[in-house]
């Protein structure tokens, strides 16, 4: 299923798109989209079948705002240098275990929502990502295949990332990663039976309609499964947490001076297979 969330900010209410590109209204089939439902199947059958029997409402999607796929995000958990080209290109060594780091739950946005530059920014960056996002409880888990049992689905999200707050301000890399709009989600949360190999997605980016980024999960250091497996050694993940996992090369930070960081009035587009498409312009904050 293609979950996702419309409305104006904040009163965004439940949907799906179904088989045919329809966007169908599931206000009167659950609440909302949150990890509450993901850790029910009952709730899901339910959503499922409803979806299945053709019955649901369909919903104009002219200038209807698309939300985060997901509401009451409990934590936004963070993999660093996870593609083997991007540790290349930002001359680092691959890590010889996952770099986690967090996002504020309230960084995330919609898919299509505006980014805000943050003040004083000189070098706020793009890095599109395979974000997982948690559907049963995890903590101390084993195997890989436990770990991709606990997984609810996948969706688009786009790191958004300031290299001066995060590299040379001192400190952890919370300053570069943490600021307002910096998690654009979504726009679907796509469950986990529509994504047979989670290590075989494409992914891309565009600035401005050039593209910048086009990898492959494929060259992820630590699969989807060991990230899952790793980051419940360290923290409990529960039902509506998110875990980005990583960018391919082609970010700003490594292309050669003078480096295109973005500025107020540029458009960042990026998509990855299947779980669908993402566009922001980017305004001073």
């Amino acid at each position: 299923m293609k979950l996702l969330r419309v409305g104006t900010a904040g009163a965004e209410r439940p949907a799906l798109l179904d088989a045919g590109g329809t966007l169908r209204d599931l206000s009167g089939v659950v609440t909302d989209i949150d990890g509450a439902l993901l850790a029910d199947d009952a709730a899901l059958a339910r959503v499922r079948a409803a979806a299945e029997a053709g019955g649901l409402p369909a919903l104009d999607a002219a200038g209807l705002r698309i939300g985060p796929p997901l509401a009451r995000i409990g934590k936004v958990v963070c993999i660093g240098l996870n593609y083997h080209d991007h540790a290349v290109e930002a001359g680092a060594e691959p890590p010889a275990e996952p770099v986690v780091f967090l996002k504020a739950a309230d960084t995330v946005v919609g898919p299509n929502d505006t980014v805000l530059v943050p003040r004083g920014s000189v070098k706020t960056d793009w890095e599109v990502e395979l974000a997982i996002v948690i559907g049963r409880t995890a903590r101390y888990v084993d195997s890989y295949e436990e770990a991709l049992a606990h997984v609810a689905g996948y969706a688009v999200a786009h790191d958004v990332s300031e290299r001066a707050f995060q590299i040379e301000r001192g400190g952890t890399w919370d300053k570069g990663k943490n600021c307002e709009t910096f998690n654009p989600l979504g726009p679907w949360l796509v469950t986990a039976d529509e994504v047979p190999d989670p290590q075989a997605l494409s992914l891309r980016l565009w600035v401005n309609g050039e593209l910048m980024q086009d990898g492959t999960t494929a060259q992820q250091i630590f699969p989807v499964a060991e990230v899952v497996r790793y980051v419940s050694r360290f923290m409990t993940l529960y039902p509506g947490d998110v875990i980005n996992t990583g960018t391919p090369a082609g970010v700003a930070l490594g292309r050669p001076e003078p480096k295109p960081y973005l500025r107020a009035g540029d458009v960042v587009e990026l998509e990855i297979d299947g779980l669908g498409r993402q566009r922001q312009e980017l305004k001073d904050a």
